[in-house]
């Protein structure tokens, strides 16, 4: 499953470096505009403890983690959706993505140039989504004439969808002339009819860079910058992280990472939070399959059906799919064993409608 985040923001906010601290790979990060042309796309694991554990009980030869790509898109200009500053292609790299990541600088530093005269993270934000509501805007207009062929000349089922269609970018094309990002979001994930894909619907979390200063203790929750963003936001949309510190934690095996993370009394890798919530809001579950060889983790949409989960694994899983025999994570560190599990009836034949759940151990039944 190819799912994508993108990193966005405006140029030396801390994009790359986050992105090199997430990947461990080296993007230039030079203290200049657009020093990142192309997007950079790597793969990273999903951080989960529960892998450890069942590769003790089965006592497996490895770990196969799911994984999420991080895209990290060049920084955006106030015009980009007119072409300012290769603001065109930057946008149609968005529109690729799942999920947006929107990096905002919170922090004061006279040697990182900034785009604007003041540090102010949730304007930076505007900047950026209103070129993405211009570019729908473009879209929007581009796509209402050709719904006029099939209005007056289409099937009468042919009519309905056009008509359906064309009342959804009505009422879209009015939240976007009064600037309401939030609202076209609302009306494209509740609509009842599809219509072209919009930048603006797409979820997005918050990254706000903090000095390395504030992000120890909890410190970061008195920056004023970040509590804006809590505000306008919500805490849980908006993740507080230093990108500098984490490409330097990234930089150190784990018992000096540990032990820096201790002395800054930081709880928890921020880059672990920016992976696990970019999981959650791309609408993921994770599901296993296990043995002497492997522990692999699957990553999947929820509410995916067994048969549809099966080919992940495998096309041929999904072809001849007859059942999957299914347990759960919290019944095999309970029971030990899957003879155990099948002895207390806990072993149990889904079928191909099954919706696989978070933490479900499956083995596929099939015949090809």
């Amino acid at each position: 499953m190819s799912i994508q985040a993108g990193l966005v923001g405006l140029p030396n906010v801390g994009k790359s470096t986050l992105f090199n601290a997430l990947t461990k790979s080296q993007v230039p990060a030079e203290n200049y505009p657009f020093c990142t042309i192309d997007p950079h796309t790597a793969i990273t694991a999903v951080p989960d403890k529960r892998l450890v554990i069942l590769k003790s009980l089965y006592k497996s030869e490895k770990i196969i983690p799911a994984s999420v790509h991080f895209v990290d898109i060049a920084g955006l200009v106030k015009g980009a959706a007119s072409g300012e500053g290769l603001g065109n292609q930057f946008l149609s790299y968005i529109r690729e993505v799942n999920l947006i990541l929107h990096v905002v600088r919170c922090f004061e530093d006279p040697n990182i140039m900034h785009n604007g005269d003041t540090i102010d993270p949730l304007a930076d934000y505007e900047i950026i989504v209103s070129e993405l509501l211009l570019k729908d805007l473009e879209s929007v207009d581009k796509r209402i004439p050709k719904l006029e062929k099939p209005l007056k000349y289409g099937t009468p089922q042919e009519k309905k969808a056009a008509e359906q269609e064309l009342a959804l970018l009505q009422e879209v094309r009015k939240a976007i002339d009064v600037a309401d990002a939030e609202k076209v979001r609302s009306i494209i994930t509740t609509a009842s009819t599809e219509t072209i894909p919009l930048l603006t619907a797409k979820n997005f979390l918050i990254i706000a860079n903090m000095s390395e200063d504030e992000i120890g203790n909890d410190d970061y929750t008195k920056n004023t910058h970040y509590q804006t963003l809590v505000k306008q936001f919500g805490v849980d949309k908006v993740i507080a992280v230093s990108a500098k510190l984490e490409f330097e934690l990234s930089q150190l095996n784990e018992i000096e990472s540990e032990e820096m993370m201790n002395m800054l009394g930081l709880a928890e890798s921020g880059l672990e939070l920016i992976i696990q919530k970019t999981y959650k809001e791309l609408g993921l579950v994770t599901f296993f399959t296990c043995g002497p060889r492997e522990i692999h983790a699957w990553p999947i949409k929820k509410n995916t059906p067994a048969v549809i989960a099966a080919g992940e694994i495998h096309s041929d899983l999904q072809k001849g799919f007859i059942c999957a025999e299914t347990y759960s994570y919290n019944d095999i560190v309970e029971l030990k064993s899957e003879q155990q599990i099948k002895d207390t009836g806990r072993m149990r034949r889904e079928g191909k409608d099954y919706i696989v759940q978070d933490g479900d151990i499956i083995h596929i039944r099939f015949n090809v």
